[in-house]
């Protein structure tokens, strides 16, 4: 790519570290090229020199200098046997335009310098130019939305920035939400997680509840439906994502005094239920693109092993899972 050129960042890449977004951007850039570009200040946010691990904010200025042109640099890397057949393994609708994944927990749905297996490194096995509509945590399960062209990419991620893609979460919490069903909204921003719990994490990043007009404070919207409890110990919810910030649902349910269970950074002292398993209990249940002039798109993930013994634990039945969303809002 020859000249420079500014890009802005869109809603759906709010969160991204800077390193990984311009990867996902220009796939050919080997990382230590960037690293390279980074250092020299020829990649800024903002007109700023900045980091790799630059968190993004929608609507920052990238400014990207001359690349070199793909076809001078090396082929993307071939997907291995296991990855081709695990990756394969993922697809729960295909058409001509879309993908849709029934993502794992526990695995990235991109790279950094210490994560090289992840989901955007194995598109390549799903077809020529697949790429990412959204992301999802590395320890959140369910729907993810790929793109088999820029095209396809373009109008589906218009949706999520326009607000109408409809994103449905379920999350078993750790104690009972109060109150048991509404809304919940406020501003969050990026702070470090503090010890109260003897964390070893202490120290790395996450989000926090600020006040309006706090610095780097965006605001965030989440309508939630208690759909079952055992007694106060755990709850099965179900949540509506109003805006897409990074971890607005685990910091929401903190916040409802019950967080997701086995969530390592948004914690409470209670200690989880006999028999729920350390991992992340949130799932992306099912996600509904509309479509101009044609009928709406609309994905549904099934549970993870985990979250389906916790079910059948807890005494949860998936089927009764009605929610007027009007009503809530």
């Amino acid at each position: 790519m020859s000249g420079v050129h500014n890009l802005t960042v869109p809603e759906t890449d709010e969160g991204s570290r800077l390193d990984r977004w311009f990867k996902k951007q220009f796939p050919h850039v080997p990382h230590g090229r960037v690293e390279k570009l980074l250092r020299t200040g020829q990649i800024r946010v903002d007109a700023k020199r900045a980091k790799g691990n630059l968190r993004l904010e929608a609507g920052q200025t990238i400014r990207v200098p001359p690349l070199p042109d793909p076809s001078d640099m090396s082929e993307t890397p071939p997907v291995n046997k296991d990855d081709k057949k695990f990756i394969r393994s993922l697809v729960i609708y295909e058409d001509n335009d879309l993908i849709a994944l029934n993502k794992p927990t526990g695995i990235a749905v991109q790279g950094g310098s210490k994560t090289t297996r992840h989901i955007d490194g194995m598109l390549p096995a799903l077809g020529e130019g697949c790429r990412l509509v959204h992301r999802l945590d590395r320890d959140t399960s369910g729907v993810l939305l790929i793109a088999k062209s820029v095209n396809s990419a373009k109008w589906a991620g218009r949706a999520f920035q326009s607000r109408r893609a409809q994103k449905i979460y379920w999350g078993i919490t750790n104690g009972v939400p109060q109150p048991k069903s509404g809304e919940i909204k406020g501003y969050m921003a990026k702070g470090r997680l503090d010890n109260r719990f003897g964390n070893v994490h202490e120290g790395k990043e996450l989000m926090v509840p600020v006040r309006h007009g706090a610095d780097g404070g965006k605001h965030a919207k989440t309508l939630y439906d208690v759909k079952a409890q055992a007694g106060q110990k755990a709850a099965w919810v179900i949540m509506m994502p109003l805006t897409g910030r990074t971890h607005q649902l685990r910091l929401h349910m903190q916040l409802l005094g019950a967080p997701i269970a086995g969530d390592p950074k948004y914690m409470t002292d209670r200690p989880l239920p006999g028999g729920i398993e350390t991992s992340l209990h949130l799932h992306a249940r099912s996600l509904t693109i509309p479509r101009d002039g044609k009928p709406d798109l609309s994905f549904q993930a099934p549970l993870p092993e985990h979250m389906e013994n916790a079910f059948k634990m807890l005494g949860f039945n998936p089927e009764n899972d009605d929610v007027d969303w009007d009503e809530l809002s």
